[in-house]
């Protein structure tokens, strides 16, 4: 494990998984704080960028604290993770909400004709980072969402449900993951050991 990596950042708004991820990082000897405060994330060498639930809302607290400004602006590795993800594309259907624009991708739901939520296992194709050093393609991995990012230029790898979305994304030092590493297993586990070598 790469220890100079001295401050990894998740960011606590309200809207996380965040006890999860923290324990999986401990798993990798990592010991992550949990912060919403700008100088404690902008003097940070690694940010994780949670979400659960509904966006619209998620983005009213990010704008509470005056995330939704800073996070676009941050130049260290940045990982968005489910929702966290979504809300760094332009535009999502849930709740109509306006994203972060970082990924150039809008934020679609799943007809009706497949279950909605996804929730389980599916694999990930088409890897094409340094997160996924180390995973084979048709990987699988945990996911719950009912909303997916079209498959863009951005996209790092892709899933198929009903169609073919991207599963992360990649822009400069902003990562996206739609799938939770953190449930997923010893693969997730070694995305998270990447993304903190990065």
């Amino acid at each position: 494990m790469n220890k100079k990596t001295s401050k990894l950042v998740i960011i606590d708004y309200g809207a996380g998984n965040i006890k999860s991820i923290q324990f999986a990082l401990k798993r990798l000897g990592v010991e992550a704080l949990l912060s919403n405060k700008p100088t404690e994330i902008l003097t940070s060498d690694k940010i994780i960028f949670p979400g659960v639930g509904e966006a619209s809302s998620a983005m009213n607290m990010l704008k509470k604290k005056g995330l939704d400004l800073l996070l676009p602006q941050l130049k260290q590795p940045v990982l968005g993770i489910c929702l966290g993800m979504q809300l760094l594309c332009n535009h999502t259907e849930e709740g109509n909400t306006k994203g972060l624009g970082v990924f150039d991708v809008s934020i679609k739901r799943f007809s009706n004709q497949v279950k909605v939520p996804q929730m389980g296992w599916n694999t990930i194709t088409n890897l094409k980072s340094k997160l996924f050093n180390g995973i084979s393609e048709n990987e699988y991995m945990y996911l719950v969402h009912s909303y997916y990012a079209e498959n863009c230029k951005d996209a790092i790898a892709l899933t198929q449900y009903s169609l073919v979305y991207a599963s992360a994304l990649q822009k400069n030092n902003f990562y996206g993951v739609q799938f939770h590493p953190e449930k997923s297993s010893l693969a997730g586990e070694k995305i998270l050991k990447n993304f903190i070598e990065l």
